[in-house]
């Protein structure tokens, strides 16, 4: 049986709004937001830290201040009075997050590398949300952002979780292999949601 979906998505695809209509349908719990909030609780940490670098690897100054921290003798001293929010940190705490929300039981979770974690759980669905270019930018432009700002998030995030996935999972992304299900939002959210339960009733019956 079925008991946690995973929705991996391209930003601005409106991947958030479906999962939480497929959660609110199944009246199965949503991590989405709740996954970074956890994260950070876990990392003891605010946040708009995590959220900030989830989902992307560190940039190249983080990364020299960090060997920095790590094999100097100053940073040795440091070390132990600063927390470093890290994309090593972060993928370890959202593994830990994602495996006991799964323990939970009956839910639906964003993004974050779930699908990975969860790639060889028989319990689990995997979708991909994907959109035109375009549409992606409507999708932002909607939510407020500016014009220009839409089009830098599309070129840049996606391809910040690209080399994210790549580093740490050492697979192209996405990983079409992976998913049971990928749809195109521009169908509209609600035949979106319903195309999941669909494609999950199904296969639950199949394998019946």
């Amino acid at each position: 049986m079925i008991t946690v979906i995973t929705i991996d998505r391209e930003y601005g695809s409106g991947a958030a709004d479906i999962a939480g209509k497929v959660a609110s349908r199944l009246g199965w719990k949503l991590w989405d937001q709740l996954l970074t909030t956890e994260i950070a609780r876990y990392m003891d940490c605010d946040s708009q830290l995590v959220e900030e670098r989830e989902e992307r690897r560190d940039s190249l100054h983080y990364r020299l201040f960090k060997a920095f921290m790590r094999g100097s003798f100053e940073g040795t001293l440091n070390a132990q009075r600063m927390k470093l929010v890290d994309a090593d940190c972060i993928r370890t705490a959202a593994e830990r997050v994602v495996l006991q929300a799964v323990k939970g039981g009956n839910c639906v979770i964003v993004g974050r590398g779930s699908a990975f974690y969860l790639r060889s759980n028989p319990s689990a669905f995997h979708v991909f949300v994907y959109a035109p270019y375009e549409e992606k930018v409507r999708r932002l432009r909607a939510m407020g952002k500016s014009e220009d700002e839409a089009h830098l998030l599309v070129e840049t995030v996606d391809r910040d979780r690209a080399a994210y996935i790549k580093r740490y999972f050492e697979t192209e992304w996405p990983c079409r292999q992976l998913y049971h299900l990928m749809v195109n939002s521009t169908v509209g959210d609600d035949v979106a949601v319903d195309t999941i339960l669909e494609s999950l009733a199904l296969l639950e019956k199949a394998r019946a």
